[in-house]
């Protein structure tokens, strides 16, 4: 019997998906070099009529989303002159009249051209292109297709595009689902050329926006309260505050090694110690690591010190804080990610790290041997590198079993020494610190201590570290002798906090991938 090929629906939706994306960039392309030469030559006809294409200004006078929102047809007086700016987005040429869409920063409006009204530069309009900036000067009128639209009196060409924009195609599948058909699907191709992205994506503007209002959130709190923001160094002599491998770089005219900042933290303690009580940094700082969806080798983070207060308070302050910046930006203290959602209604939920351990493996592994916890992780299929130290056993245990559960905000609480080189030992738990990391969604969002500020106990365990490096461990932090000294010239009780500026980004705008809320991100080099 003759076989038949049977295709449902779906399949035959996904099969012209394709045939659709493989036609259009073979179509683009051997069309590509043909419109960019004709859109030279555009220009060259435009600059032979005088017209300078790429002027010096363009005083606009209204945005596109105040005249949408604020005309009125009851009185349109106030928006009888106004003067509009913007990338050409689509066009329509109708012999006598021309429409036109402009896009500015926030959203795209039409334009009209009648040529017995602009005769000179009407011409000139079949010179246009998408892509083109135009300026404009007119009066909001609505058509009688109900659209509200600027009726042009006079019209400037601000900037010729010589390149093509991606063309957009949409259509909606069986599910309801938007599906786009362009180069620009791709998403490596959008943060590789994210310029473009912005234009094509526009939706993508709000991510970034929401990022600047989160940032300027946190700073709003912290001013209020008092707290004093600084920069500290981004090139260092020695790198430290964090366990993670630096880049490198070389100072030419003074012929020694610089590293770029794996934290902010060391510096921020000596401004402590020098008699400031309370000081913040939102910098980038740059670790030489694996990229994935949460790593980025050059991030954002937020760090805060303040002097006689301890981890407690610090958890309060982080709780109230994130909730504070939520509410605001998002309107609720409960916000999407992806199929979760997450609740950041104070108070969060506190959960000791080796009762996490013992809830997820089974067993109470606090006091194991460094043997019994490989063994443990060899159980549950947790890879470590050559020669882990006890530290890094923990640390990749903890990350396999225990995290993926942390769903809803939890600060983990009470970490064992080792782990934690710059935090003051527990006042009660013998072989612990004062330390919290806050997880959410299954990654972690902060970490804080009450800071070490006993030299002796320091010197330790920074020594430790050292002998940990030594022994293979490139991420073990290094003994500055400086940051030593701070110390023992004498450092208050301090409470720091760290917090990772662009996975908070992510969880506020619901974006899976670190890339999506950096605008522009590390990517491979392309290749030729």
């Amino acid at each position: 019997m003759e076989k038949k090929n049977i295709f449902t629906k779906q399949q035959v939706f996904r099969n012209l998906h394709n045939i659709l994306i493989i036609y259009g960039k073979k179509m683009q392309e051997l069309s590509k070099n043909d419109q960019e030469l004709r859109r030279i030559e555009e220009l060259n006809l435009l600059e032979e009529a005088g017209l300078n294409a790429y002027p010096c200004s363009f005083e606009k006078t209204h945005s596109n989303s105040f005249i949408l929102e604020n005309f009125s047809d009851d009185d349109p007086s106030p928006l009888a002159d106004v003067a509009v700016a913007g990338r050409i987005m689509s066009l329509r040429r109708m012999g006598k009249a021309t429409f036109c869409h402009i896009q500015d920063e926030e959203k795209k409006l039409q334009i009209y051209f009648k040529k017995d009204e602009i005769p000179d530069f009407y011409e000139n309009l079949k010179l246009l292109d998408i892509g083109d900036f135009i300026g404009v000067n007119g009066y909001v009128f609505r058509t009688k297709m109900g659209e509200i639209s600027i009726h042009a009196k006079n019209v400037v060409l601000l900037c010729k595009s010589t390149k093509i924009l991606p063309i957009t195609k949409e259509v909606v599948d069986e599910q309801g689902n938007k599906v786009v058909f362009d180069e620009f699907a791709d998403k490596e191709l959008r943060y590789r050329k994210r310029y473009i992205d912005l234009i094509v994506n526009p939706d993508i503007k709000e991510v970034f926006k929401k990022r600047a209002a989160i940032i300027n959130e946190i700073r709003n709190i912290f001013n209020e309260k008092g707290w004093l923001e600084v920069e500290t160094p981004v090139l260092q002599p020695i790198y430290g505050g964090a366990t993670a491998r630096p880049f490198i770089t070389h100072h030419n005219a003074l012929d020694f090694d610089l590293y770029l900042r794996i934290a902010d933290e060391l510096y921020l303690k000596k401004l402590i110690v020098g008699g400031f009580e309370a000081v913040y940094e939102i910098s980038k700082n740059f670790r030489n690591e694996g990229m994935d969806r949460m790593h980025n080798p050059e991030f954002t983070s937020l760090e805060l010190y303040v002097a006689y207060k301890d981890y407690n308070w610090m958890m309060e302050t982080t709780e109230n804080l994130i909730s504070a910046v939520c509410k605001k930006v998002n309107g609720s203290f409960v916000t999407k990610f992806g199929d979760l959602e997450i609740d950041f209604t104070p108070p969060f939920r506190r959960a000791k790290m080796f009762d996490l351990f013992e809830q997820y493996l089974g067993e109470n592994i606090r006091n194991f041997s460094d043997e019994e916890l490989v063994k443990i992780c060899e159980k549950n299929e947790v890879e470590l590198p050559a020669n882990a130290s006890r530290m890094k056993i923990l640390d990749e245990l903890f990350g396999a079993v225990v995290q993926p559960n942390l769903i809803q905000p939890t600060f983990v609480i009470d970490y064992p020494l080792e782990m934690s080189p710059l935090a003051k030992s527990h006042r009660s738990e013998k072989g612990l610190v004062e330390r919290f990391e806050m997880f959410v969604a299954g990654f972690e969002l902060t970490n804080a201590f009450s800071e070490l500020n006993d030299p002796r106990d320091q010197r330790r365990r920074l020594e430790e570290q050292s002998r940990i490096r030594a022994a293979g461990d490139d991420e073990a932090m290094t003994l500055d002798e400086d940051f030593l000294n701070a110390i023992e010239i004498g450092m208050p009780p301090t409470a720091g906090l760290g917090i990772g500026i662009d996975r908070l980004v992510m969880l506020l705008t619901n974006q899976k991938s670190i890339r999506d809320v950096i605008i522009f991100p590390l990517l491979r080099p392309e290749k030729i």
